[in-house]
């Protein structure tokens, strides 16, 4: 007889019940379902973190892609034996003197030409309110007046007052995140690959060897991007800038200058400045006038994406024209017209990142191609 009584083992059926459960197929679903919840909670904290420290991570998201693309400008000055910190300095001071010179030729110009153009948006607004009394639906005049009247009272009130405070505070804070982002990409130009290093210490072997090869694509992708759109951004801002100079549209000048700010943001912003040009012409020259400026906006767009693009961004962002819109609209959402400018070159960058996971030319195994995505060969093959 034993000294100690044991217990009786459990039925294999009660053992095995509970991993049955969420071993069947329900149960590999619902495993699925967790995960993606928890993956999806996690990135709405990153979001949530990220856009409630907006004045620190904005900055820090745009000097490393200002950083990325100058890479090669300061490691050319430091191959030409330039000691670093004027190589970095030189760059840095490059950069805010063209950030600088786009900002003055803006005031500058709208200084200059705002009284003819605040004659000729006086003038565009009588003939708004001739051409909408003549339409078939009445508006009668004292309508207009009410509502000429309700934006002024608008902004004499004390809702308008709370909103210009709002802008001051906003004013502060792109103070402050202009002076962080422009201390932050110093060390990004000085210390970058340092800086990368130290962040890649506790990674080892096939890691950190995958560690290298993402920073370094994300870099290369950032830095393509920045420099390939900026050459088209610049040809669009002459090419629209010197059509609409010769039609003779007032501020011509920071016009074209909205077109080349406006262009780092694809599909959009080309058309979105095109359409502000025209309506500048509409309201200063007239009709016929603007659907020259709506001719010449379109011919340069139809240069901008059947040559330049092409030519000059190469292969640098492979996204697909739905990932850039749905890319854009939540950027915009998030954070405004940063958040459009930003979203593209890092989803870029991600999607550059993911095609080097696994091997220099090898994407991670999720995202390889497996079959044609092509459905007119399918179709032809099927016949």
């Amino acid at each position: 007889m034993p000294l100690f009584r044991t217990s009786a083992p459990e039925p294999v059926e009660a053992v095995a019940g509970p991993r049955k459960a969420w071993s069947d197929s329900f149960g590999r679903l619902a495993t699925r379902c967790l995960q993606v919840i928890i993956v999806l909670v996690i990135v709405a904290g990153i979001v949530f973190a990220a856009s409630t420290l907006s004045v620190v991570t904005i900055p820090v998201l745009i000097a490393l892609i200002i950083a990325s693309a100058m890479h090669p400008v300061v490691s050319w000055l430091r191959k030409h034996r330039v000691p670093s910190v004027l190589a970095t300095l030189a760059v840095l001071l490059g950069v805010l003197v063209v950030l600088g010179l786009l900002g003055w030729l803006i005031v500058v110009a709208v200084e200059n030409q705002w009284s003819d153009l605040q004659d000729s948006a006086v003038d565009g607004f009588q003939q708004l309110q001739g051409w909408v009394t003549s339409l078939p639906i009445s508006i009668s005049h004292s309508q207009i007046q009410d509502a000429t009247k309700t934006v002024t009272d608008f902004i004499t009130s004390a809702q308008f007052g709370s909103g210009a405070l709002a802008g001051a505070s906003a004013t502060a804070n792109f103070l402050t995140g202009l002076v962080l982002m422009i201390v932050v990409l110093f060390f990004f130009l000085k210390d970058g690959p340092r800086i990368w290093e130290f962040l890649l210490r506790p990674f080892s072997g096939s890691g950190y060897a995958r560690a290298r090869r993402v920073g370094d694509r994300v870099v290369s992708t950032l830095g393509g991007y920045v420099r390939g759109t900026a050459a088209v951004a610049a040809v669009d801002a002459i090419g629209i800038g010197v059509g609409i100079a010769i039609v003779g549209v007032p501020l011509a000048l920071p016009l074209a200058v909205v077109v080349f700010i406006t262009a780092f943001i694809p599909i959009v912003g080309a058309t979105a400045a095109g359409i502000l040009a025209a309506l500048v012409a509409l309201v200063a020259l007239g009709p016929v006038q603007a659907l020259v400026v709506v001719g010449i906006v379109v011919l340069v767009n139809q240069l901008e994406g059947n040559f330049l693009q092409p030519v000059l961004m190469g292969r640098t962002l492979k996204l697909h024209g739905l990932v850039i819109l749905v890319g854009l609209t939540a950027g915009t959402v998030l954070a405004g017209i940063t958040g459009a400018v930003m979203s593209v070159p890092l989803l870029a960058a991600a999607w550059g990142a993911v095609q080097v996971w696994d091997g220099p030319d090898q994407p991670a195994r999720m995202w390889r191609q497996k079959r044609s995505e092509d459905v007119a060969v399918k179709a032809r093959a099927q016949r």
